[in-house]
Parts: C-alpha cells; structure tokens; sequence
C-alpha cells in the first residue's frame, strides 16, 4: 500500500472562506440631525459581502447660545458612536437610521477634556474593530 503525500483533507467540515472586509474612511457624519455643530465627526463604511455597516461618531457639538461653549449630543453624552445598516443614495452607501446595529463597545463619552477627541477616536475604532470582527466570522447583523 503506498502511502499519500502531502495533504489530503477534504476540506470537510470547514467554514467557507468569507469575503475580506472592506472600509471606507468618509469625510462626512454618518448619523444625527445637529452633526453640522459638532467639530468632531467620523464616518467608516465597512463592507463584507453585500453586508454594509456604517459605524459613525460625532461630538463636540457647538452650543449657539453660548459661544465657545458645547452643548451635549444626548442625554449625559458630549460624544457619542452609533453603527447602522447601510442603504444606497445616490451614488453612496449612508447610514439607514431605521436599522440599528448593536455592539459591545463603548460608544458614549460623558465629558469634555482636553483629550476627548483621541477619546472618541479610541472609541470609533474599538466599534469598527468589534464590528469588522464579527464580519469576518459571518455575522450578517440581520435586523429584527
């Protein structure tokens, strides 16, 4: 009997290979209706597949009636990171408010101090990663 050289698994029982991720890093915010005041705005398209999530920071919101002040974005939050579905319009994906995606992650910052806005960087990015993570094992994020 001659023995087989090399590898002969099947390949049985293996997860199929997922498409790789994607991501966009966009010049505009992603989310909320007062995100022209904030001065701290973020927006990532991760696309795996023909999944699209959209994870979007804002922050630092201007107060109109108190110049040189901040105004919150939220209740007890100054920065805040949300991740939705995306939706086509026009020619890009934008955020689909209506389909919220939920994450472990920090997505809230309660204060304003001289490092908020590597704060709320740290916090999009630990969004996208988990987000990004959860791709790459399949995760479709199916909305309710």
């Amino acid at each position: 009997m001659v023995k087989a050289k090399g590898n002969t698994h099947s390949g049985a029982g293996r997860r199929p290979r997922q498409p790789a991720i994607r991501r966009y890093e966009r010049g505009w915010a992603g989310h909320f209706i007062c995100a022209a005041r904030c001065k701290f705005r973020r927006n990532t398209l991760l696309e795996c597949g023909a999944v699209r999530i959209v994870v979007s920071t804002v922050g630092a919101m201007e107060d109109y009636s108190r110049e040189g002040e901040f105004d919150s974005v939220g209740l007890n939050r100054y920065y805040e990171t949300m991740a939705f579905h995306a939706m086509k319009d026009g020619c890009y994906w934008d955020a689909d408010v209506t389909r919220r995606v939920c994450f472990e992650a920090n997505w809230a910052l309660e204060k304003i101090t001289d490092t908020s806005d590597e704060e709320a960087n740290a916090m999009h990015e630990a969004v996208v990663e988990e987000i990004a993570g959860k791709l790459s094992r399949g995760e479709k994020f199916e909305s309710a």
